[in-house]
């Protein structure tokens, strides 16, 4: 892989989780990190000190990427902090699950402005830099879920594959401007999120998983880093992590 050496990234939901083997691998490889996170600025911190101690520069910037305004603040904060942005990951998501007869208007709303309308906030102004300079990598962060479905789980996948739309179109749009826009799919990942998965639940996917593993966040993190780093000739392509989930 070539090195990310000038390159500054932004992660969305970095503290933790994929976000942060992401915000982690992107820096292994020579890019300063932009760290977002919506509650635990502790953590953030902890992630910024793990990139600085590569030798490469980071911020941790609190944001509600699901609000337009704030997803604003937080892009000028980075590129006046870091002076610009090369490489835009939209990591950041939240999961409710819900029988569709109990869907309620609020939790609809905040989970489709989290995982789904927080890239088309951050992906225009980023874009906007990235066709100035010449060069740009978007990666939108999906989930088998929203190729697969899931019992209870409308909500989480139609965003999900909404970013896999998002990423279809924009990848066309974008090609001659040398900017690719990938999306990279998880399956079942060792996450907090996976965390609040009832055992019992936990157990019954396990079978589904031809591995009969879960996957580290690292998985994905390594993947990412290389279509931003190696990906030179790829666009609009889905990329499964998921240890045969989907076959």
């Amino acid at each position: 892989m070539n090195s990310l050496d000038g390159k500054v990234a932004l992660v969305t939901g970095s503290s933790r989780g994929i976000g942060r083997a992401i915000a982690e691998s992107l820096a292994g490889h020579g890019a300063d990190v932009a760290v977002n996170y919506r509650e635990r600025s502790d953590l953030a911190n902890e992630v910024v000190r793990a990139i600085e101690g590569m030798g490469r520069r980071a911020i941790a910037v609190k944001a509600d990427v699901g609000d337009s305004d704030e997803a604003l603040e937080l892009f000028g904060e980075i590129v006046e902090s870091l002076g610009g942005l090369d490489i835009l990951v939209n990591n950041a998501g939240i999961w409710r699950g819900s029988r569709i007869e109990d869907v309620e208007p609020a939790g609809l709303g905040r989970v489709m402005a989290t995982n789904l309308m927080s890239a088309f906030y951050l992906t225009g102004p980023s874009v906007e830099l990235m066709k100035k300079e010449g060069w740009g990598r978007v990666i939108n962060i999906s989930s088998v879920i929203g190729v697969t479905g899931y019992p209870g789980d409308t909500i989480y996948g139609a965003t999900k594959a909404g970013l896999i739309g998002l990423t279809k179109s924009l990848a066309r749009e974008l090609a001659r401007d040398n900017i690719t826009v990938n999306a990279v799919i998880p399956g079942f990942i060792e996450t907090d999120m996976a965390l609040e998965t009832g055992e019992e639940t936990k157990a019954k996917i396990l079978k589904t998983i031809p591995m009969r593993r879960y996957g580290r966040p690292e998985d994905v993190a390594e993947l990412v880093t290389f279509l931003c780093a190696g990906g030179d000739y790829i666009t609009g392509q889905l990329f499964t992590v998921d240890g045969g989930y989907t076959i």
